[in-house]
């Protein structure tokens, strides 16, 4: 479970530092603070903002200190995919020229969001935890059996 939750926020971490190195970012000059329609886009794909990178970096750090313990691990990964679900719907909602797109969010970015909620739920929920009182015998064969789904 922290593996798969350091997994996670390491990506965050490397998508926030990505969208603010040149090259790696489109249209370098044009990345706003915030607001609709940036005008630079990570990798030539996605909307980006100084704000959009910033919350990426902040996420892949909280994931990063939550991640110490299998239940903050656990936490991290179920919270974390209902905010990308609630980003990915909000940015099929909210019109990409609109003042309240203030990530800036587009098609792919929504899409993006709703994958890696996806991915979370079912990192969250398919990683069994080890109940504190399971005897040492029984938490060996357990382990031998993860990963595996309720």
């Amino acid at each position: 479970m922290q593996w798969a939750a350091g997994v996670v926020a390491a990506t965050f971490l490397l998508l926030g530092i990505c969208g603010l190195v040149p090259g790696l970012t489109t249209d370098y000059a044009l990345l706003k603070m915030a607001g609709p329609r940036s005008g630079a886009e990570l990798f030539g794909l996605f909307d980006v903002s100084v704000l959009h990178n910033v919350v990426h970096l902040l996420f892949g750090a909280a994931g990063l200190t939550l991640g110490n313990t299998s239940r903050g691990a656990r936490r991290f990964l179920a919270v974390g995919a209902v905010v990308a679900l609630a980003l990915g719907l909000y940015g099929f909602f909210v019109p990409q020229g609109s003042s309240a797109n203030v990530l800036p969010l587009d098609t792919a970015g929504s899409w993006l969001h709703v994958g890696l909620a996806v991915i979370m739920v079912i990192l969250a929920l398919c990683w069994r935890v080890p109940e504190k009182s399971t005897p040492p015998g029984e938490l060996s064969r357990q382990q031998d059996a993860v990963p595996a789904c309720r």
